[in-house]
């Protein structure tokens, strides 16, 4: 079980070798590849599946957050190798499948399969990144899409959480760095307020 971009441990992308061996492993020893794509589904990193970065399509994928944009769902999408384990009526769940969480998941999918958001998505992180590229304090950034990790020179992560927050910007840190996950339909003039406010403050 493997997460494409580490989130918590520091919003680190894995090397697309390492996916590449560990898939060819379990194929060969028949063992299943279960991608958990709770923070990096429905268009996260720019495209509806993390996997597709690496062309790999795990035999089972976990999905929740961003699914359903807000309300509370979590899906779980079985591969070829495992599509007939659960059947109708094996697998019960008290709100599973519910009216509001599964309009909710439409509306989502909706938006991410509609012409150019994953493209819209695409060109956010790009701004991101070459704004953060032109900031002195910035070490390097990592991550995928608008799942953005920052390493910081000299200034401490919590430090500029908290000044940001302080400054109406809301920010998170994962580890040592400052983490980015704005929403994936943010506007231009958002974008560019929060990341002048973040610019000043990694600047001052």
């Amino acid at each position: 079980m493997l997460e494409y971009v580490q989130g918590e441990g520091g919003v680190v992308a894995l090397d697309k070798e390492y996916i590449d061996a560990v898939c060819e492993m379990c194929g060969q020893r028949d063992i299943l590849v279960i991608a958990d794509e709770v923070q990096t589904g429905a268009g996260r990193t720019g495209k509806v599946l993390a996997g597709e970065h690496y062309g790999r399509k795990a035999d089972i994928t976990t999905l929740a957050k961003g699914i359903a944009g807000g309300v509370p769902m979590g899906a779980c999408l079985f591969g070829e190798k495992v599509e007939n384990v659960l059947t109708p009526g094996t697998h019960g769940s008290t709100f599973g499948g519910n009216p509001i969480a599964c309009a909710g998941g439409n509306a989502v999918f909706a938006k991410l399969n509609s012409e150019g958001f994953l493209d819209g998505v695409n060109e956010k992180a790009e701004y991101i990144r070459k704004r953060l590229a032109e900031c002195s304090e910035v070490e390097c950034v990592s991550g995928l899409g608008l799942m953005i990790g920052i390493t910081l020179k000299t200034k401490n992560a919590p430090d500029v959480v908290k000044k940001a927050l302080e400054n109406g910007l809301l920010i998170l840190t994962a580890k040592e760095k400052v983490r980015l996950l704005p929403p994936l339909n943010i506007d231009g003039k958002e974008l560019e307020r929060g990341m002048d406010i973040l610019i000043d403050i990694l600047e001052d």
